[in-house]
C-alpha cells in the first residue's frame, strides 16, 4: 500500500531526546520513516540518535543519523551534502532544535540571550540557508518549522528569549513562504503548547517547580481545555500533514497543537 512519504527524503534536527519516550524531533523523525520517507536524523548528541533508532523498530532502516551543531553554517552545509549524498535529493525540511532559559531582560544575561537567539531561531535560518538551494533546484519541497505557544502570548512563566524566538521562527516562515511560493517549496509552522515531553522531567521540573515533576505537570494541565497533555507524537502529526502532498495548498501559516490553550482568555 502507498505510504503519504514514499520516495521522499527528509532531515528533522533535534531528532534525538533529552529522555526517555517520545520528544518532538524523534517522534516525527519515526512517524516520517513509518510513512516511507527516508529520513536524515540530525542531533548534536549521538546516543540520543541511537536511542531514537531503537524506538524506530522495522522503521530503522530508513533512518540514517548524522551529528552536527545547527549553530554552524559548516555543519548545516555539511548536513545538507551528506543528505543529498546518502538519498539524492531534500523532499521535506523539519526545524526542531530548541530550548527555553527562564527571565526577562533584567535577570537574563546577555550571553544567554544570544544562545537562545542562536539555537531557536539562528538554526532555522541557517538550515533554510543550506537546505532551500537543493530544493529550488528541484523545482519542490517542504519546510516545517517548529515554534511554541511562547511565541504567541504569555504561557505561564517569563522566558523573553525562548518567546522571542518563537515568535521569530513564525514570522521567518511567512516570509520564505511568501518569497518562494512560485518556486513550489512551501513553508509552514507548527505551534506546539505545553505538551508533556521528556523536556519536562529532565529539564523544566528544575527550572519551574524545584524539580517537582507532578507539581509542574498539574500546572500545565489546569491551562488546558481538553484537559490532558499531549506528547511529541500529537505535533508529529501536525507536522506530517503541513509536510505531506495532502497540503499541497498550503503555505505561510500556522497550525496550533495545545488542546486550546492559546484560546482562552485567562
Amino acid at each position: 500500500m502507498k505510504q503519504r512519504f514514499d520516495n521522499k527524503v527528509a532531515i528533522v534536527t533535534g531528532a534525538g531526546c533529552v529522555g526517555e519516550g517520545w520528544g518532538n524531533g524523534r517522534a516525527i523523525a519515526v512517524r516520517l520513516a513509518e510513512e516511507g520517507a527516508s529520513v536524515l536524523a540530525v542531533d548534536r548528541d549521538s546516543e540520543r540518535l541511537a536511542q531514537t533508532l531503537e524506538l524506530a523498530g522495522e522503521a530503522r532502516s530508513r533512518i540514517k543519523t548524522w551529528a552536527g551543531d545547527v549553530t554552524s553554517s559548516q555543519d548545516i552545509a555539511a548536513m545538507a551534502a551528506a543528505c543529498v549524498e546518502a538519498f539524492g535529493r531534500i523532499d521535506v525540511l523539519v526545524n526542531n532544535v530548541g530550548g527555553s532559559a527562564a527571565g526577562g531582560p533584567v535577570e537574563l544575561s546577555e550571553e544567554i540571550w544570544d544562545l537562545q537567539i542562536d539555537v531557536n531561531l539562528k538554526s532555522v535560518f541557517l538550515t533554510c540557508k543550506h537546505v532551500l538551494p537543493r530544493m529550488l533546484a528541484q523545482g519542490s519541497g517542504s519546510i516545517v518549522n517548529i515554534a511554541s505557544t511562547s511565541g504567541l502570548r504569555w504561557t505561564g512563566s517569563a522566558q523573553v528569549a525562548y518567546a522571542a524566538s518563537k515568535a521569530g521562527i513564525i514570522q521567518l516562515s511567512r516570509v520564505v513562504a511568501v518569497q518562494h511560493a512560485a518556486q513550489g517549496v512551501r513553508v509552514n509552522t507548527v505551534v506546539p503548547g505545553q505538551l508533556h515531553t521528556p523536556m519536562v522531567e529532565t529539564r523544566l521540573a528544575k527550572q519551574r517547580t524545584g524539580g517537582d515533576i507532578d507539581a509542574l505537570l498539574a500546572q500545565r494541565q489546569k491551562r488546558i481545555p481538553l484537559g490532558f497533555m499531549g506528547d511529541g507524537r500529537d505535533t508529529a502529526a501536525a507536522v506530517l500533514f503541513l509536510a505531506s502532498d495532502e497540503a499541497r495548498f498550503i503555505t505561510g501559516t500556522e497550525i496550533v497543537v495545545d488542546g486550546g490553550m492559546t484560546a482562552r482568555c485567562d
